[in-house]
């Protein structure tokens, strides 16, 4: 299902939206490019999800966890190799922990994505250069 954000309110209330049909243990994985708004969504996922915290990239953290309702765990793929760098960093730990794995630059690390997984595409809309198409796959629409 395709949705149009105009800004980045849109795009947390989008995150927060999702959060609403979840079940613990999903998996979401994010496709885009820079700057398109993975962050800014999993801070409306966190918001869904009841957590408090302030949520930051992982970039440089590969993972940050945050608690709530729901546990959230916000990966950064940018910087590994491939889905063996996934695993040593206890991949299968977090599935196993029955939170929210959110997982940006998904594409990294595809083969160890379960196949249930739920795609969240954010690009650039054609026309207006502010605005976001956000593809959501995987789950019913809402």
């Amino acid at each position: 299902m395709d949705y149009i954000s105009r800004g980045e309110a849109e795009t947390e209330a989008l995150g927060c939206r999702l959060a609403a049909v979840l079940a613990p243990g999903a998996v979401v994985a994010y496709r885009g490019g820079l700057g398109m708004g993975k962050t800014a969504f999993t801070r409306g996922l966190a918001r869904g999800l009841g957590c408090r915290s302030r949520v930051t990239s992982p970039t440089f953290t590969i993972v940050n966890e945050y608690e709530g309702t729901v546990p959230l765990f916000h990966f950064d793929m940018y910087r590994l190799e491939d889905a063996g760098d996934l695993f040593d960093i206890g991949w299968e730990d977090y599935l196993d922990r029955g939170g929210i794995c959110a997982v940006e630059w998904s594409e990294r690390v595809e083969e160890a994505l379960p196949d249930d997984a739920v795609t969240v595409a954010i690009a650039r809309h054609p026309e207006q250069e502010d605005w976001r198409v956000v593809t959501i796959e995987g789950t019913a629409p809402f």
